[in-house]
């Protein structure tokens, strides 16, 4: 797995974005993590919501965002209220 699309909940756009904002590798992501990776691409498009947050992570856990453990995905939602509000 070399390309960032080859991650679930990847697609074109998002692989564009992420790109756009200096990650181009898995990598480059995993390093990064979901929440840095996540503000990144908020700060070049204002609608960047929570689904992309948790596909952002369930790219890194190699797992489709919907099979996140319920931990993680309050934690994600603690987060982006406290970015978001």
């Amino acid at each position: 797995m070399s390309k960032l699309s080859d991650l679930p909940n990847i697609g074109k756009k998002l692989e564009e974005q992420l790109n756009e904002v200096g990650i181009k590798t898995v990598e480059q992501l995993k390093k990064v993590g979901s929440k840095q990776a996540w503000l990144d691409i908020k700060a070049i498009d204002a609608s960047a919501c929570i689904n992309r947050l948790c596909a952002l992570e369930g790219a890194i856990q190699g797992i489709r965002w919907h099979s996140l453990s319920e931990e993680v995905k309050r934690d994600l939602k603690a987060f982006y209220n406290t970015v978001t509000i």
